[in-house]
């Protein structure tokens, strides 16, 4: 089992089958929530996603793969690659089939291969919504891999019983699951390079890759080992589109969990095509993992593109800065995800901003900052009194949160001066830092 689809030691279920047989659903009845993007039409999902299930005391990790299609070409060829990995490396395979249609020739070929890879199998007859239906889970015996499990996935009928015989099938295992030191999200416009530079950094086809913008819907899990026996988990997330734009559902369910695992990580990766410069979508994507107290790393990707007159190139860093300037604590990091340069130095940039991110300092030495800063240059006089920041202190980590107990309402702009001075002090690179101002005399929040 490769270390980038496992979980820290959990067994791995694979849920195949061919399109539009309600994989996906399954999926969400076993997690008991809406994960997996389900809509009425074949090849929604392409990318295989993993996530963590329990039942009965036992957890696992299942993973979700798109439609099974013998002979299938071009994208849909790399969707079956995809889930042909997802079946190498799972310990449990689930062949979901409809009850409803009953068997057909393209079930049989995928059991053939399921009958050879010696791995445990299920399969899961599903859309069996009426009682009166189960009876046609009997004709996918003739596919020679055991006893058919009627269910339907959408209601819930039989899905306890499948459960049962599904974590009877787990292989017993002691290794207790591990969980990654950090998790990050690979974010950014459709078709900038999220899933080339998430392929570079496993070393693996992990995400499908295709020049159509659009092709990940779903958010796809990686693990890669740091050394000191650390792991980082990396989200590669649906192209965020402007919400206004899109007018696809599947599009939009992928864009709202783009969002969601914004909430979830400790750092995004803002991959930004350099061919066309930071748009203003970039910026509405860089002011979201700034709203969500994010780290941030941004790879200029493409930059093999950009042209190689030292001049040109100073340009662009300069234009870069300028629509970034509202996170200028993000770390560069000049990429190619075709030839390879620079992907390598993303990693570094994401344990310093992870670091950053959970960076605690002593109260003593942020008053020593705080208090040098005033005295270097003191906050304006407000209504002719003067506004002091008596004492501060830093509250929380992740981002780090400063509290200021001041005489006065700090302005923005001193505010701003405060950071710049602390992050001269203390770096904090790759990471937000807030601050927070309590009136000394009321004890109100002022930020």
């Amino acid at each position: 089992m490769d270390d980038a689809t496992r979980r820290g030691g959990l067994p791995v279920v694979a849920i195949v089958g061919r399109p539009n047989v309600g994989k996906s659903s399954l999926v969400n009845r076993i997690l008991g929530r809406r994960e997996a993007i389900v809509e009425e039409m074949p090849g929604v999902t392409r990318d295989r996603r993993g996530f963590v299930a329990e039942w009965a005391g036992r957890r696992f990790e299942i993973v979700d793969t798109g439609g099974l299609e013998p002979g299938a070409r071009g994208l849909d060829a790399q969707v079956v690659e995809q889930a042909q990995v997802a079946i190498a490396s799972a310990d449990v395979i689930v062949l979901v089939v409809d009850a409803a249609v009953g068997p057909n020739e393209d079930d049989a070929l995928v059991a053939a291969q399921l009958r050879g890879s010696g791995t445990p199998t299920l399969i899961a007859a599903n859309k069996v919504d009426d009682p009166r239906d189960e009876p046609l889970a009997a004709a996918f015996y003739r596919l020679g891999l055991g006893h058919p499990h009627a269910l339907s996935a959408l209601h819930g009928r039989g899905s306890g019983d499948f459960l049962e015989a599904l974590v009877a099938s787990l292989p017993n295992t002691d290794v207790a699951p591990s969980e990654p030191w950090a998790s990050i999200a690979l974010v950014g416009r459709p078709n900038v390079g999220k899933s080339s530079i998430l392929n570079r950094l496993v070393g693996e086809r992990r995400s499908i890759v295709d020049s159509r913008p659009g092709t990940t819907r779903d958010p796809v899990d990686s693990f890669i080992d740091l050394p000191g026996g650390r792991s980082i988990r990396i989200v590669d997330t649906a192209g965020m589109r402007r919400e206004v734009r899109i007018d696809d559902p599947v599009e939009y369910f992928g864009f709202l969990r783009s969002r969601r695992t914004l909430e979830r990580v400790d750092a995004a990766v803002l991959v930004v095509d350099v061919t066309e410069g930071v748009t203003g979508h970039d910026q509405r994507i860089a002011e979201a993992i700034l709203e969500a107290g994010r780290g941030c790393v941004v790879a200029l990707n493409k930059w093999d593109q950009v042209p190689r007159e030292e001049t040109d190139r100073k340009r662009f860093d300069q234009d870069v800065q300028t629509q970034l300037r509202f996170v200028p604590w993000a770390t560069l990091v000049r990429t190619s995800a075709l030839t390879g340069r620079g992907v390598d130095k993303i990693l570094p940039a994401i344990e310093t901003a992870v670091a950053s991110h959970r960076r605690r300092l002593a109260t003593s030495e942020v008053n020593r900052i705080i208090q040098e800063a005033q005295e270097h240059r003191p906050h304006p006089r407000t209504r002719g009194r003067a506004v002091r920041i008596r004492y501060a202190v830093q509250a929380r980590i992740a981002p780090p949160h400063v509290i200021l107990f001041a005489s006065g309402r700090c302005e923005p702009s001193y505010l701003r001066y405060l950071e710049h001075r602390l992050r001269v002090v203390e770096g904090f690179p790759g990471s937000p830092v807030r601050f927070e101002v309590r009136l000394k005399n009321r004890g109100k929040p002022d930020r």
